[in-house]
């Protein structure tokens, strides 16, 4: 006796094909939904900072300068030779600059090649000394090469 039985023997073929046709039918109707919902989506609006010109330039304006070498000078007003400063005496340095006006504006200018983070340390020992006006130096016209 066979050890399998011939009986009923009738062997189904398994079929190695996929079926495209609902594949196709869903990415329609996708391609469809998402094409008539699109033009309904609203775009999210970024407000980007702009640099602008004042209309009337202050009359007391205290310049922090970071050099290259990361050295911190002041400028008041007219100045022409800036005083050096180490980091942790300038806000008292600025403070006695401000002479009791805390309206006084402290813009600190730096150097294209000085790195990110020592403006950042500037701006950072300004602010937690609670000096309320301090603003960034920048140059106006078209950016340099890269």
């Amino acid at each position: 006796m066979p050890a399998m039985s011939s009986r009923g023997g009738s062997r189904r073929r398994t079929m190695n094909e996929i079926n495209m046709v609902p594949f196709i039918d869903v990415m329609l109707v996708l391609l469809i939904i998402f094409m008539v919902s699109a033009p309904l989506i609203t775009t999210g609006v970024v407000d980007l900072p702009s640099v602008g010109t004042a209309k009337t330039q202050p009359q007391h304006v205290i310049q922090v300068i970071v050099g290259t070498d990361e050295q911190l000078k002041i400028k008041l007003d007219g100045d022409q030779d800036p005083s050096p400063v180490p980091l942790k005496a300038l806000a008292a340095r600025v403070r006695d600059a401000q002479k009791g006006d805390a309206a006084t504006p402290v813009v600190i200018s730096a150097d294209r090649n000085v790195k990110y983070e020592a403006v950042v340390k500037t701006m950072d020992v300004l602010q937690r000394a609670g000096i309320q006006r301090v603003g960034l130096a920048v140059k106006n016209g078209a950016p340099a090469d890269r």
